[in-house]
């Protein structure tokens, strides 16, 4: 979100036939169809097939005027594209051959494919099939390319739309002119067809008015924050680190090179708090000369990359070219020659990378007391834990130190670290980011995790990281079934969630249940309905992780006789644990029975989220069922952390989606057994669990109580 969509109103309303159309602009984007130049210019497609160019050309001044007003006010923009792959083989032989082999056919002698002035016609990467100069995409802007029968056939513009929570859409482009261009009489009959019938289609605009609606909220062409004149008296860093809030910060002409300063400060001075957050920092002049750079390359304000001067940590179990991977285990510490996708594609975005952070050793523990190099404590109070494994990320986040981590969830590592530092901890579906480059715990469950202090921010970062991997071999390479969007009347505010049953919340700690009983309250105020559901699959598919034999892909990850000729170089718990691993001696018959359980318990949450009335659109638990003392778990190493997973494990085992959220704060005091005298807060969390792939229809409902807490509603 930008500096100037801050300003926007909740909604807009803006004349239009058969009524008037209220649209709430920060859920809305700018559709822009197919402003190709084999379809603009002479000698392409749309020319070839016999249109009046100066009447199609037309759609590019009014199409410009929206665009720019759209950027201007920091919205959503989308453009597709009409053209077909190299071989042609997305092209059905009817759209290739039907003209041409029309009867006494003198118009069409060429075909989608043929070299004409441009390139070849319709084909993706030619000259021809490129957005006209004007109106070329920004960095921050998506470009889907269609191979026609309709923006949304055969894409990924659904996902797309959902993943940035658009539930409105304003469409511009070769509509109405593309049509006039062809037959004067088309215009008009397009544009009543859409109308027709009191808006079964939807609504039809003109472009003044509509124009007026954003005047108010939007600068003059030309402004100084445009063209990146710094202001007269420069603003001054205010410590929000959130993404918007950066966005917005440096639109109105705050240095990112002041931001990233102060981050180097913080993160200097929060090092004596806590010295075990970081496992590598990068040196201070790498980091300014990299935003330096990017400033340079960016010196617009206007059209820079959506992370520009964005800070971000890194796991230390992610690859980085050139810096040695260490998994908290230095004796086994490599350096990669190439990066973790992932990572590449932040850094493209414009990201400001700091350094890599602290875990339990090998991704082996959700306490966070498993490395060699110390023990990460809650930014809330340093006697209880931070978690893990992926505790130095979410400890950044959590102490304010950068925006976002870049993190890993096998068993609830993203998560349940989040939810003790009061931060949002996010498992996307798993194949969705690429896992290619991080160090392998479970490979068939690890997935990259993002941290954030906010479910906006974390939705940001995963949108922008998905990008199938043909080399990631658990990448998704399909979409789900679409579900329709909500974006209207009471439907667009109501959803359908789940609970465990009162006999699974029993080995919660009391402050933790009653807890859990507020945050139901609060779903069914903003709209939920809860619904019982069948817990047992997650429950039982929970108990495979550990309890199984699915636990020995932790040693399967590695070669043959690395335990016994690495002992040594482990950490005492680590040890113990693979060494148990070893001693269950599970037989393959073990491994199939569990794979046909998993598969079992996976058809039978996939009822719990079926696409009906009986279905719920999320299950809601706890992120975890207490949080422990540093002092308590160095006392019971193994039994705190397996008391952990409890409603985190299923997430992994049954590929879901999870967005652990804050949901408040209750006094250490409060606690079971804390010390006299104790006092301070500490966080509470829940984490939501959506089917797998509905990525953003889970991010919706976590997005709307994640603001209705920090707003106290």
């Amino acid at each position: 979100m930008s500096s100037m969509s801050s300003t926007l109103p909740p909604v807009l309303v803006v004349p239009a036939k058969p009524y008037d159309y209220t649209f709430p602009p920060l859920k809305t984007a700018l559709l822009v169809i197919d402003m190709q130049r084999d379809f603009l210019l002479e000698g392409g497609f749309g020319h070839i097939e016999g249109g009046f160019l100066d009447a199609v050309q037309a759609s590019v001044e009014p199409t410009e005027r929206l665009l720019t007003t759209f950027r201007q006010a920091g919205l959503a923009i989308f453009h597709t594209r009409e053209g077909h792959k190299p071989d042609l083989s997305d092209c059905p032989s009817s759209k290739l051959n039907r003209q041409a082999a029309a009867p006494n056919n003198t118009q069409h002698s060429k075909v989608i494919g043929d070299g004409a002035d441009m390139g070849r016609l319709l084909v993706r990467g030619e000259y021809g099939h490129d957005i006209v100069d004007t109106l070329q995409p920004w960095p921050n802007e998506v470009v889907i390319d269609k191979p026609g029968r309709g923006a949304f056939w055969n894409t990924t513009l659904l996902d797309r739309l959902k993943a940035r929570a658009i539930t409105h859409l304003i469409v511009s482009g070769l509509i109405e002119e593309a049509t006039a261009g062809y037959d004067e009489e088309f215009k008009s009959c397009t544009l009543q067809m859409i109308y027709w019938s009191q808006g079964l289609f939807g609504f039809v605009a003109n472009l003044e008015p509509l124009l007026r609606c954003f005047a108010p909220y939007i600068s003059a062409p030309g402004a100084s924050w445009i063209i990146n004149a710094p202001p007269q008296t420069p603003p001054t860093f205010d410590g929000d680190l959130t993404i918007s809030g950066l966005q917005q910060a440096y639109r109105g002409g705050l240095s990112p090179v002041t931001v990233i300063e102060a981050v180097l400060n913080r993160i200097e001075e929060f090092s004596e708090i806590d010295p075990a957050v970081w496992i590598y920092r990068e040196p201070r002049q790498a980091v300014l000369d990299r935003i330096r750079r990017l400033q340079i390359q960016w010196p617009k304000v206007l059209g820079r990359p959506p992370l520009f001067g964005v800070p971000f940590s890194v796991k230390d179990s992610i690859d980085i070219a050139g810096l040695p991977t260490t998994t908290a285990c230095p004796p086994l510490a490599r350096v990669p020659s190439e990066s973790a996708p992932s990572y590449e594609i932040l850094l493209s975005q414009g990201a400001i990378f700091v350094g890599k952070t602290n875990l339990d050793q090998l991704a082996t523990g959700m306490t966070g007391c498993r490395s060699p190099y110390g023990i990460p404590r809650c930014v809330f109070n340093r006697n209880y834990i931070s978690g893990g494994s992926s505790s130095g990320s979410c400890v950044s986040v959590g102490a304010n130190l950068v925006s976002f981590s870049l993190a890993t969830d096998t068993a609830g590592s993203g998560r349940i670290p989040s939810g003790f530092n009061g931060v949002v901890g996010y498992k996307p579906t798993r194949g969705l980011i690429s896992a290619r480059g991080v160090t392998p715990a479970c490979l068939s469950l690890d997935c990259i995790a993002i941290v954030a202090s906010n479910v906006s921010d974390a939705r940001t970062v995963w949108d922008l990281a998905v990008d199938f991997d043909e080399d990631d071999r658990y990448a998704k390479t399909c979409a789900p079934i679409p579900r329709h969007i909500n974006s209207t009347g009471p439907q667009a505010v109501s959803f359908n969630f789940g609970i465990p049953p009162l006999d699974a919340l029993q080995v919660c700690s009391p402050i933790y249940r009653r807890k859990f009983n507020d945050v139901v309250k609060k779903l069914q105020k903003l709209g939920g309905q809860l619904q019982a559901i069948d817990w047992k699959p997650f429950e039982n598919a929970g108990k495979l992780l550990y309890e199984g034999s699915f636990v020995s892909e932790r040693l399967a990850n590695l070669p043959d006789g690395w335990l016994e000729q690495n002992r040594t170089h482990l950490h005492p718990v680590i040890e113990s644990i693979f060494s148990a691993v070893v001693a269950r001696n599970s037989t393959a018959v073990d491994a199939y029975r569990d794979l046909q359980a998993k598969a079992l318990f996976t058809r039978q949450a996939e009822k719990v989220f079926e696409y009906s009335a009986a279905g719920v659109d999320v299950v809601v638990v706890p992120s975890a069922p207490r949080h422990w003392t540093v002092k308590e778990v160095l006392a019971e190493p193994v039994s705190t952390n397996s008391l952990l997973g409890e409603f985190a494990h299923c997430g992994n085992v049954l590929d879901l989606c999870a967005v652990a959220v804050p949901a408040g704060t209750y006094p250490v005091e409060e606690v079971q057994g804390a010390a006299d005298g104790a006092n301070g807060q500490l966080p509470f969390s829940v984490t939501f669990l959506g089917r797998s792939m509905m990525d953003a229809e889970t991010l919706d409902i976590a997005d709307r109580f994640d603001q209705a807490t920090k707003n106290n509603m």
